[in-house]
């Protein structure tokens, strides 16, 4: 992510409540109709800012498409490991129950799929800059997924690792594609078949 803001920028808490307000705006616009589609005039004005507060702030539009992944990466992952910590049981049960916590995601109203997956898919993909974005997001989800792989198959947990990234990657998309928050159910069961090898 490019560092934009100046430490006097984030002093001011005027400009603080707009850059958060520009982040939530286009948040929702590029997931919901499209970072290709959204130009930045409609974020200024979904955010009731000025344009020139946009690019103080940001930079550029990929400036801000940049923050909006870094902000909403974190966000879900903090949501996510908590959610599968909270999971009762051995590392096994969560690695299959992590897939309700998926169903719950779906299910929300602003779920419009992963905005790495959706932002990789806009970008021109011979440049690589959304999907070194999108790795170090998925890197921090498979880090945590491989903790408990470790548990549930120490003898190959890498293996395990991948082939349960691959389904919570194609539930996400299944449910985009769907709107239908049971596919995670679907992907828990096959979790659950890898899970007795």
């Amino acid at each position: 992510m490019t560092d934009a803001l100046s430490p006097s920028f984030l002093s001011d808490p005027e400009r603080s409540g707009a850059r958060e307000r520009l982040l939530l705006a286009a948040c929702d616009l590029f997931c919901r109709q499209g970072i290709n589609v959204t130009g930045v005039d409609a974020v200024v004005a979904a955010a009731g800012t000025a344009k020139t507060t946009l690019y103080k702030a940001f930079g550029s539009k990929e400036g801000l498409v940049e923050a909006v992944l870094e902000r909403e990466g974190s966000l879900w992952r903090d949501w996510f490991v908590a959610k599968v910590d909270a999971i009762p049981g051995d590392a096994t049960n969560k690695l299959v129950n992590l897939f309700d916590v998926l169903r719950e995601w779906f299910a929300e109203e602003s779920f419009f799929g992963c905005p790495f997956i959706n932002a990789v898919g806009e970008h021109d993909k011979e440049d690589d800059r959304m999907r070194e974005i999108a790795l170090r997001h998925k890197k921090i989800v498979l880090d945590k997924i491989r903790e408990l792989a470790k548990e549930a198959r120490p003898q190959d947990p890498e293996g395990l690792t991948h082939e349960l990234a691959l389904l919570i990657d194609g539930a996400i998309v299944a449910a985009l594609i769907t709107r239908d928050p049971g596919v995670a159910t679907h992907a828990r069961n096959a979790a659950a078949r890898i899970l007795m090898k």
